[in-house]
């Protein structure tokens, strides 16, 4: 009786079309990741734009009239105890002369 050893194991080609599939995977799912971020800094814009607005309006009634400058509103801890938010595109919030914060194009 003859008796014939088979090893087992992995074939370069087998691991060839893993890496293959794996690159595939890769190549479709980062872009959609750094898509998600760039919709997540912008949804935190507008958000932490309609917070200074709204903070803008807590002024108004508070004092009874509107900030003469973002400032007034940002550098008070009395509205933003923990600091006034932070642009996630690294620019700064600015008030336009209808006394709003507008969110800058993205």
């Amino acid at each position: 009786m003859s008796r014939t050893m088979q090893k087992k194991g992995v074939t370069l080609i087998e691991l060839l079309i893993v890496v293959l599939i794996l690159a595939a995977l890769s190549a479709i799912a980062i872009p959609r990741i750094s898509q998600s971020a760039q919709n997540a800094r912008a949804n935190a814009c507008d958000t932490n734009v309609d917070v200074i607005n709204s903070a803008i309006e807590m002024y108004n009634a508070d004092v009874g009239s509107y900030p003469a400058a973002l400032t007034d509103v940002t550098g008070s801890v009395t509205y933003f105890p923990d600091g006034a938010p932070t642009c996630p595109f690294s620019t700064a919030y600015v008030m336009n002369a209808d006394d709003r914060v507008t969110p800058h194009s993205h």
